[in-house]
């Protein structure tokens, strides 16, 4: 353990802060302020947003519009753009933020490790080499070097 404090002040807004009751994706599908809301990119079935409390900075999901939590009910044409979508953010960064690897996957349930279990949704990390350094560790500390919405004006333009 390590006496030296670690500053995320973005994260006291979310712990004071009021719970939303609605589901988080189907809010920010109905509202017109993307750049609040971090979506960087909204398609014909599925959008992608931002992960507001990241593992690594660029951390990106891909959510279809319908309020589905499982698999097996996506039907295939929004299967099939969650998956284009998923292939565009790969792209993107790799080019934009020079990613040298991805973790892609679905939660699929609280059990699984889903916070917004109510709405499937698809994560894109990037990943770099020593990314995952002492931090994790110590106490599961992650550090995210850069602010949300720096790292989102930096990638909307590719969208």
């Amino acid at each position: 353990m390590t006496d030296r404090p670690i500053w995320a002040p973005w994260r006291i807004s979310y712990i004071l802060g009021e719970k939303e009751e609605t589901c988080l994706f189907c809010r920010v599908i109905e509202e017109d302020n993307d750049e609040a809301n971090l979506v960087l990119y909204r398609g014909r079935l599925a959008f992608v947003i931002m992960n507001l409390y990241p593992y690594n900075p660029g951390h990106l999901m891909v959510a279809p519009y319908p309020h589905i939590s499982e698999l097996e009910n996506l039907d295939t044409p929004t299967a099939a753009e969650v998956m284009e979508l998923t292939q565009k953010c790969a792209a993107v960064l790799k080019k934009k933020m020079a990613a040298q690897a991805l973790n892609v996957g679905l939660n699929l349930g609280e059990v699984a490790g889903s916070s917004i279990k109510e709405h499937l949704h698809m994560h894109v990390v990037p990943r770099w080499q020593g990314d995952n350094n002492f931090m994790p560790v110590l106490d599961d500390i992650r550090v995210v070097p850069q602010a949300l919405e720096e790292t989102y004006k930096f990638l909307v333009s590719e969208f």
